[in-house]
């Protein structure tokens, strides 16, 4: 009885996610970050300081 207990949370909310991911538009998680993560790279590339002649960075 233990265990039904205290695994009933996470398999209602498996199943629950499964009924979600097979009933509506849900997004790749995976490519939405990696988009994010894209244009974050870019903005930084844009908005960084240029380095100076004699800056050596070790």
């Amino acid at each position: 009885m233990g265990i039904i207990r205290s695994s009933f949370s996470f398999i209602s909310g498996t199943v629950f996610g499964i009924y979600i991911a097979q009933n509506y538009n849900v997004p790749n998680i995976k490519k939405v970050v990696n988009e994010a993560l894209f244009s974050a790279k870019k903005v930084e590339e844009k908005y960084r300081k240029p380095k100076k002649p004699g800056d050596d960075a070790v």
